[in-house]
Protein backbone atom coordinates (compact mmCIF):
# COMPACT_ATOMS: atom_id res chain seq x y z
CA UNK A 1 0.00 0.00 0.00
CA UNK A 2 1.02 3.61 -0.52
CA UNK A 3 0.33 6.49 1.87
CA UNK A 4 -3.36 7.42 1.75
CA UNK A 5 -4.35 4.22 0.00
CA UNK A 6 -7.02 1.82 1.30
CA UNK A 7 -8.02 -1.78 0.78
CA UNK A 8 -10.92 -3.99 1.92
CA UNK A 9 -10.34 -6.38 4.80
CA UNK A 10 -10.91 -9.95 3.66
CA UNK A 11 -10.90 -11.36 7.21
CA UNK A 12 -13.04 -10.50 10.22
CA UNK A 13 -10.14 -10.96 12.62
CA UNK A 14 -6.86 -9.27 11.74
CA UNK A 15 -3.55 -8.57 13.45
CA UNK A 16 -1.61 -5.38 12.70
CA UNK A 17 2.10 -5.92 13.34
CA UNK A 18 4.47 -2.95 13.31
CA UNK A 19 8.20 -3.57 12.91
CA UNK A 20 11.28 -1.35 12.72
CA UNK A 21 15.06 -1.68 13.25
CA UNK A 22 14.47 -0.61 16.86
CA UNK A 23 11.94 -1.77 19.44
CA UNK A 24 8.54 -0.06 19.23
CA UNK A 25 5.52 0.45 21.45
CA UNK A 26 2.35 -0.18 19.45
CA UNK A 27 -1.08 1.05 20.57
CA UNK A 28 -4.67 1.08 19.35
CA UNK A 29 -7.41 3.66 19.84
CA UNK A 30 -11.11 2.95 19.32
CA UNK A 31 -12.79 6.01 17.82
CA UNK A 32 -16.35 7.13 17.19
CA UNK A 33 -17.58 9.06 14.15
CA UNK A 34 -16.43 12.20 15.98
CA UNK A 35 -12.85 10.94 15.81
CA UNK A 36 -12.56 10.65 19.60
CA UNK A 37 -12.40 7.86 22.16
CA UNK A 38 -15.49 7.38 24.34
CA UNK A 39 -13.27 7.19 27.44
CA UNK A 40 -9.68 6.40 28.32
CA UNK A 41 -10.69 2.70 28.30
CA UNK A 42 -10.68 2.93 24.48
CA UNK A 43 -6.90 3.39 24.52
CA UNK A 44 -5.36 -0.09 24.19
CA UNK A 45 -1.61 -0.45 24.82
CA UNK A 46 0.94 -2.55 26.74
CA UNK A 47 -0.31 -1.44 30.16
CA UNK A 48 -4.03 -1.71 29.26
CA UNK A 49 -3.96 -4.56 26.73
CA UNK A 50 -7.64 -5.43 26.42
CA UNK A 51 -10.40 -3.33 24.88
CA UNK A 52 -13.73 -4.26 23.30
CA UNK A 53 -12.77 -6.16 20.16
CA UNK A 54 -9.19 -4.83 20.28
CA UNK A 55 -6.19 -6.42 22.01
CA UNK A 56 -2.54 -5.51 22.43
CA UNK A 57 -0.10 -8.37 21.76
CA UNK A 58 3.31 -7.70 23.33
CA UNK A 59 6.49 -8.44 21.44
CA UNK A 60 8.19 -11.75 22.13
CA UNK A 61 10.86 -13.86 20.49
CA UNK A 62 10.18 -13.70 16.77
CA UNK A 63 6.95 -11.66 16.99
CA UNK A 64 6.69 -7.85 17.12
CA UNK A 65 4.32 -5.63 19.10
CA UNK A 66 0.88 -5.83 17.48
CA UNK A 67 -2.77 -4.84 17.75
CA UNK A 68 -5.32 -7.61 17.15
CA UNK A 69 -8.79 -6.54 15.96
CA UNK A 70 -11.93 -8.68 15.92
CA UNK A 71 -14.25 -6.53 13.81
CA UNK A 72 -17.28 -8.61 14.82
CA UNK A 73 -16.64 -7.79 18.49
CA UNK A 74 -16.08 -4.05 18.02
CA UNK A 75 -18.98 -2.29 19.78
CA UNK A 76 -21.62 -0.28 17.95
CA UNK A 77 -20.64 3.35 17.67
CA UNK A 78 -16.95 2.58 17.10
CA UNK A 79 -16.19 3.18 13.44
CA UNK A 80 -12.41 3.32 13.39
CA UNK A 81 -9.42 1.70 15.12
CA UNK A 82 -6.23 3.72 14.80
CA UNK A 83 -2.94 1.81 15.19
CA UNK A 84 -0.02 3.92 16.43
CA UNK A 85 3.66 3.31 17.11
CA UNK A 86 6.41 5.10 19.01
CA UNK A 87 10.06 4.14 19.68
CA UNK A 88 10.47 2.26 22.93
CA UNK A 89 13.58 4.30 23.73
CA UNK A 90 12.70 7.54 25.48
CA UNK A 91 13.32 10.59 23.30
CA UNK A 92 14.12 8.56 20.17
CA UNK A 93 12.73 9.63 16.80
CA UNK A 94 11.76 7.70 13.68
CA UNK A 95 14.63 9.19 11.68
CA UNK A 96 16.10 6.33 9.66
CA UNK A 97 13.87 3.69 11.24
CA UNK A 98 10.67 3.94 9.22
CA UNK A 99 8.32 1.23 10.52
CA UNK A 100 6.41 -1.29 8.42
CA UNK A 101 2.85 -2.30 9.21
CA UNK A 102 1.83 -5.81 8.24
CA UNK A 103 -1.86 -6.68 8.40
CA UNK A 104 -2.45 -10.41 8.73
CA UNK A 105 -5.44 -12.73 8.87
CA UNK A 106 -5.35 -13.64 12.56
CA UNK A 107 -6.58 -17.18 11.89
CA UNK A 108 -4.24 -18.21 9.08
CA UNK A 109 -1.37 -15.73 9.45
CA UNK A 110 -1.73 -14.79 5.77
CA UNK A 111 -0.43 -11.32 4.90
CA UNK A 112 -3.29 -9.14 3.63
CA UNK A 113 -1.50 -5.80 3.14
CA UNK A 114 1.75 -4.06 4.12
CA UNK A 115 2.64 -0.38 4.40
CA UNK A 116 5.88 1.52 5.00
CA UNK A 117 5.53 5.33 5.28
CA UNK A 118 7.80 7.78 3.45
CA UNK A 119 11.08 8.75 5.18
CA UNK A 120 10.59 10.35 8.60
CA UNK A 121 12.77 12.70 10.65
CA UNK A 122 11.82 14.33 13.98
CA UNK A 123 8.65 12.32 14.51
CA UNK A 124 8.50 10.54 17.88
CA UNK A 125 5.13 8.87 17.29
CA UNK A 126 3.18 7.80 14.25
CA UNK A 127 -0.37 6.92 13.27
CA UNK A 128 0.58 3.97 11.09
CA UNK A 129 -2.71 2.59 9.74
CA UNK A 130 -6.38 2.73 10.54
CA UNK A 131 -8.99 -0.01 10.30
CA UNK A 132 -12.32 1.63 9.61
CA UNK A 133 -15.92 0.84 8.75
CA UNK A 134 -17.56 2.25 5.62
CA UNK A 135 -21.08 1.31 4.46
CA UNK A 136 -21.08 -1.76 6.68
CA UNK A 137 -17.73 -3.08 5.41
CA UNK A 138 -14.33 -2.93 7.14
CA UNK A 139 -11.31 -1.52 5.34
CA UNK A 140 -7.70 -0.61 6.13
CA UNK A 141 -6.04 2.69 5.21
CA UNK A 142 -2.33 3.56 5.11
CA UNK A 143 -1.88 6.78 7.12
CA UNK A 144 1.74 7.44 8.14
CA UNK A 145 0.97 10.68 10.01
CA UNK A 146 3.82 11.66 12.33
CA UNK A 147 3.82 13.60 15.61
CA UNK A 148 6.80 15.42 17.09
CA UNK A 149 5.32 15.40 20.61
CA UNK A 150 5.20 11.65 21.05
CA UNK A 151 2.38 9.32 21.89
CA UNK A 152 0.97 12.01 24.19
CA UNK A 153 0.27 14.17 21.15
CA UNK A 154 -1.62 11.39 19.40
CA UNK A 155 -3.55 10.41 22.52
CA UNK A 156 -4.67 13.94 23.33
CA UNK A 157 -5.69 14.53 19.71
CA UNK A 158 -8.08 11.61 20.03
CA UNK A 159 -9.45 12.62 23.45
CA UNK A 160 -7.39 10.51 25.86
CA UNK A 161 -6.51 12.09 29.22
CA UNK A 162 -2.75 11.82 28.95
CA UNK A 163 -2.19 12.76 32.60
CA UNK A 164 -4.02 9.62 33.71
CA UNK A 165 -2.42 7.23 31.25
CA UNK A 166 0.96 5.59 31.70
CA UNK A 167 3.17 6.49 28.76
CA UNK A 168 5.97 4.43 27.24
CA UNK A 169 8.59 6.87 28.48
CA UNK A 170 7.30 6.63 32.03
CA UNK A 171 7.01 2.86 32.20
CA UNK A 172 10.58 1.95 33.16
CA UNK A 173 10.20 3.78 36.47
CA UNK A 174 7.37 1.60 37.82
CA UNK A 175 9.18 -1.49 36.57
CA UNK A 176 12.35 -0.55 38.39
CA UNK A 177 10.59 0.54 41.55
CA UNK A 178 9.33 -2.80 42.98
CA UNK A 179 12.79 -3.95 44.20
CA UNK A 180 13.06 -0.82 46.36
CA UNK A 181 10.43 -1.87 48.93
CA UNK A 182 12.68 -4.80 49.92
CA UNK A 183 15.13 -2.71 51.94
CA UNK A 184 12.22 -0.66 53.25
CA UNK A 185 10.71 -3.85 54.63
CA UNK A 186 13.70 -4.16 56.95
CA UNK A 187 13.11 -0.69 58.33
CA UNK A 188 9.62 -1.02 59.91
CA UNK A 189 11.03 -1.88 63.40
CA UNK A 190 12.02 1.80 63.57
CA UNK A 191 9.55 4.21 65.22
CA UNK A 192 8.03 6.10 62.25
CA UNK A 193 4.49 5.01 63.08
CA UNK A 194 4.22 7.69 65.72
CA UNK A 195 4.99 10.50 63.31
CA UNK A 196 2.02 12.35 61.86
CA UNK A 197 2.18 11.79 58.06
CA UNK A 198 1.64 15.43 57.20
CA UNK A 199 4.54 16.52 59.42
CA UNK A 200 6.69 13.78 57.91
CA UNK A 201 5.96 15.03 54.41
CA UNK A 202 7.36 18.44 55.14
CA UNK A 203 10.44 17.23 56.96
CA UNK A 204 11.45 13.88 55.53
CA UNK A 205 14.82 14.00 53.72
CA UNK A 206 15.43 11.89 50.60
CA UNK A 207 15.96 8.80 52.77
CA UNK A 208 12.86 8.79 55.05
CA UNK A 209 14.04 5.63 56.83
CA UNK A 210 16.90 7.56 58.40
CA UNK A 211 14.67 10.25 59.92
CA UNK A 212 12.44 8.41 62.44
CA UNK A 213 14.96 8.19 65.32
CA UNK A 214 14.92 12.01 65.49
CA UNK A 215 11.66 13.96 65.89
CA UNK A 216 11.45 15.24 62.32
CA UNK A 217 9.27 18.30 62.85
CA UNK A 218 11.73 20.32 64.91
CA UNK A 219 15.06 20.08 63.04
CA UNK A 220 13.65 19.88 59.53
CA UNK A 221 14.15 23.59 58.80
CA UNK A 222 15.09 26.81 60.50
CA UNK A 223 11.87 28.68 61.09
CA UNK A 224 11.83 31.42 58.48
CA UNK A 225 8.61 33.39 58.16
CA UNK A 226 7.39 36.36 56.16
CA UNK A 227 7.65 38.71 59.15
CA UNK A 228 10.53 40.67 57.57
CA UNK A 229 9.12 40.72 54.06
CA UNK A 230 10.39 39.11 50.88
CA UNK A 231 12.47 35.93 51.27
CA UNK A 232 15.05 34.57 48.80
CA UNK A 233 15.48 30.83 49.12
CA UNK A 234 18.44 28.67 48.25
CA UNK A 235 18.10 25.01 47.31
CA UNK A 236 16.66 23.10 50.28
CA UNK A 237 15.61 26.26 52.13
CA UNK A 238 12.09 26.64 53.56
CA UNK A 239 9.80 29.45 54.60
CA UNK A 240 6.58 29.41 56.57
CA UNK A 241 3.65 31.28 55.04
CA UNK A 242 2.92 32.82 58.42
CA UNK A 243 3.39 36.38 59.56
CA UNK A 244 3.36 37.46 63.21
CA UNK A 245 2.46 33.90 64.18
CA UNK A 246 -0.72 33.80 62.09
CA UNK A 247 -1.58 32.50 58.61
CA UNK A 248 -0.69 35.37 56.29
CA UNK A 249 -2.14 34.25 52.97
CA UNK A 250 -5.32 32.71 51.69
CA UNK A 251 -4.55 32.89 47.97
CA UNK A 252 -1.11 32.62 46.44
CA UNK A 253 0.22 32.50 42.91
CA UNK A 254 3.25 30.45 41.96
CA UNK A 255 4.97 32.05 38.99
CA UNK A 256 7.54 30.08 37.02
CA UNK A 257 9.82 31.53 34.39
CA UNK A 258 12.84 30.83 32.20
CA UNK A 259 14.78 32.19 29.25
CA UNK A 260 16.42 30.57 26.21
CA UNK A 261 20.11 29.92 26.83
CA UNK A 262 21.13 31.28 23.43
CA UNK A 263 20.47 31.88 19.75
CA UNK A 264 16.95 33.09 20.53
CA UNK A 265 15.45 29.59 20.42
CA UNK A 266 11.95 29.19 21.74
CA UNK A 267 11.84 26.90 24.73
CA UNK A 268 8.63 24.91 25.06
CA UNK A 269 8.31 24.22 28.78
CA UNK A 270 5.21 23.48 30.82
CA UNK A 271 4.56 24.15 34.49
CA UNK A 272 2.27 21.95 36.56
CA UNK A 273 1.07 21.60 40.15
CA UNK A 274 0.65 18.07 41.50
CA UNK A 275 -1.48 17.62 44.63
CA UNK A 276 -0.76 14.77 47.06
CA UNK A 277 -2.39 13.32 50.17
CA UNK A 278 -0.65 12.39 53.42
CA UNK A 279 0.47 9.06 51.96
CA UNK A 280 2.16 10.77 49.03
CA UNK A 281 -0.52 9.48 46.67
CA UNK A 282 -1.43 11.80 43.80
CA UNK A 283 -4.88 13.38 44.06
CA UNK A 284 -4.90 15.52 40.91
CA UNK A 285 -2.73 17.66 38.65
CA UNK A 286 -3.23 21.18 37.32
CA UNK A 287 -1.43 21.53 34.00
CA UNK A 288 -1.89 23.06 30.57
CA UNK A 289 -4.51 20.47 29.56
CA UNK A 290 -6.40 20.63 32.87
CA UNK A 291 -6.42 24.23 34.02
CA UNK A 292 -8.58 23.90 37.13
CA UNK A 293 -8.82 21.27 39.89
CA UNK A 294 -10.64 21.05 43.23
CA UNK A 295 -13.45 23.30 41.97
CA UNK A 296 -10.99 25.99 40.95
CA UNK A 297 -9.01 26.03 44.19
CA UNK A 298 -5.95 25.41 42.02
CA UNK A 299 -6.02 27.19 38.66
CA UNK A 300 -3.43 27.12 35.90
CA UNK A 301 -3.69 30.55 34.25
CA UNK A 302 -1.74 29.87 31.06
CA UNK A 303 1.30 31.42 29.44
CA UNK A 304 2.94 34.82 29.64
CA UNK A 305 1.26 36.29 32.69
CA UNK A 306 2.89 39.59 33.61
CA UNK A 307 2.98 40.62 37.24
CA UNK A 308 4.99 42.77 39.59
CA UNK A 309 8.63 41.77 39.74
CA UNK A 310 8.82 40.49 36.15
CA UNK A 311 6.88 38.43 33.67
CA UNK A 312 6.17 34.80 34.46
CA UNK A 313 6.05 32.32 31.60
CA UNK A 314 3.39 30.28 33.40
CA UNK A 315 1.63 30.70 36.72
CA UNK A 316 -0.63 28.66 38.97
CA UNK A 317 -2.97 30.21 41.55
CA UNK A 318 -3.81 28.32 44.74
CA UNK A 319 -6.67 29.28 47.07
CA UNK A 320 -5.33 27.61 50.19
CA UNK A 321 -8.56 27.86 52.18
CA UNK A 322 -10.50 26.14 49.40
CA UNK A 323 -8.34 23.03 49.23
CA UNK A 324 -9.91 19.78 50.44
CA UNK A 325 -8.54 18.62 53.80
CA UNK A 326 -6.93 15.56 52.21
CA UNK A 327 -4.56 17.79 50.23
CA UNK A 328 -1.37 17.81 52.27
CA UNK A 329 1.30 18.62 49.70
CA UNK A 330 1.58 20.57 46.45
CA UNK A 331 4.61 20.08 44.21
CA UNK A 332 5.37 22.56 41.42
CA UNK A 333 7.22 21.09 38.47
CA UNK A 334 8.37 22.18 35.02
CA UNK A 335 8.90 19.74 32.18
CA UNK A 336 9.95 19.91 28.56
CA UNK A 337 7.05 18.31 26.70
CA UNK A 338 8.96 18.66 23.41
CA UNK A 339 12.12 17.03 24.77
CA UNK A 340 14.40 20.09 24.98
CA UNK A 341 16.96 19.86 27.79
CA UNK A 342 17.29 22.36 30.62
CA UNK A 343 20.82 23.11 29.41
CA UNK A 344 18.96 25.10 26.71
CA UNK A 345 17.44 27.23 29.48
CA UNK A 346 18.85 29.96 31.70
CA UNK A 347 17.53 32.06 34.57
CA UNK A 348 14.85 29.55 35.58
CA UNK A 349 13.02 30.56 38.74
CA UNK A 350 9.87 30.18 40.75
CA UNK A 351 8.32 32.88 42.89
CA UNK A 352 5.47 32.97 45.35
CA UNK A 353 3.19 35.98 44.95
CA UNK A 354 0.34 37.24 47.12
CA UNK A 355 -2.53 36.79 44.66
CA UNK A 356 -4.52 39.66 46.18
CA UNK A 357 -1.76 42.31 46.07
CA UNK A 358 0.63 40.96 43.40
CA UNK A 359 3.42 41.37 45.95
CA UNK A 360 6.32 38.94 45.47
CA UNK A 361 6.96 37.18 48.77
CA UNK A 362 9.34 34.30 48.08
CA UNK A 363 11.76 33.69 45.22
CA UNK A 364 13.96 30.73 44.29
CA UNK A 365 16.42 31.05 41.39
CA UNK A 366 18.03 27.96 39.87
CA UNK A 367 21.76 28.59 39.68
CA UNK A 368 22.65 25.63 37.46
CA UNK A 369 21.06 23.44 34.81
CA UNK A 370 21.35 19.81 33.80
CA UNK A 371 20.77 18.05 30.44
CA UNK A 372 17.45 16.59 31.56
CA UNK A 373 13.82 17.24 30.62
CA UNK A 374 12.14 17.93 33.96
CA UNK A 375 12.76 19.81 37.19
CA UNK A 376 10.95 19.69 40.53
CA UNK A 377 11.05 23.35 41.49
CA UNK A 378 9.46 23.57 44.94
CA UNK A 379 6.80 22.20 47.26
CA UNK A 380 4.13 23.56 49.56
CA UNK A 381 3.35 21.29 52.51
CA UNK A 382 0.52 21.64 55.01
CA UNK A 383 1.70 20.98 58.57
CA UNK A 384 -0.44 19.25 61.16
CA UNK A 385 -1.15 22.68 62.65
CA UNK A 386 -2.55 23.90 59.33
CA UNK A 387 0.51 26.05 58.61
CA UNK A 388 1.83 25.93 55.03
CA UNK A 389 5.57 25.74 54.38
CA UNK A 390 7.31 26.34 51.05
CA UNK A 391 10.57 24.51 50.33
CA UNK A 392 12.90 25.09 47.37
CA UNK A 393 13.89 21.81 45.69
CA UNK A 394 15.47 22.36 42.26
CA UNK A 395 16.06 18.71 41.40
CA UNK A 396 16.31 17.67 37.74
CA UNK A 397 14.74 14.46 36.47
CA UNK A 398 14.14 12.66 33.16
CA UNK A 399 10.44 13.30 32.53
CA UNK A 400 8.65 15.04 29.67
CA UNK A 401 5.01 14.97 30.82
CA UNK A 402 3.11 16.02 33.91
CA UNK A 403 2.26 12.39 34.59
CA UNK A 404 5.88 11.32 34.40
CA UNK A 405 6.71 13.97 37.03
CA UNK A 406 4.38 12.39 39.61
CA UNK A 407 6.72 9.71 40.95
CA UNK A 408 9.82 11.92 41.35
CA UNK A 409 7.66 14.67 42.87
CA UNK A 410 6.18 12.26 45.41
CA UNK A 411 9.66 11.06 46.40
CA UNK A 412 10.67 14.63 47.27
CA UNK A 413 7.76 15.36 49.62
Amino acid sequence: MTQGGNAPLTAARVTVEVTAPKALDVSGLLLTDAGKVRSDADFVFYNAPNGPGVTHRPASAGTPDAIAIDTAAVPAGITKIVVTASPDEAGATFAGIEPTATVRDSASGEVLVTFTPPPLSRETALVVVEVYQRNGAWKVRAVGQGYADGLAGIATDFGVSVDDQPTPAATPAPAAAPPAPAPAAAAPPAPPAAVDPRVAMASAPPMPQAAPPVPPAAPSFTKVTLDKGRVSLTKGGSVSLEKNGKPFLSSIRMGLGWEPAGRGRNIDLDASCIAFDAKREKLDTAWFMKLGIFNGSIAHSGDNLTGEGGGDDESITVHLNGLPPEVCGLVFVVNSFSGQKFTDVKNAYCRLVDASSNQELVRFDLTQSEPRTGVVMCKLVRQFSGEWVMTAIGEYVDAKTARAMVKPAASML
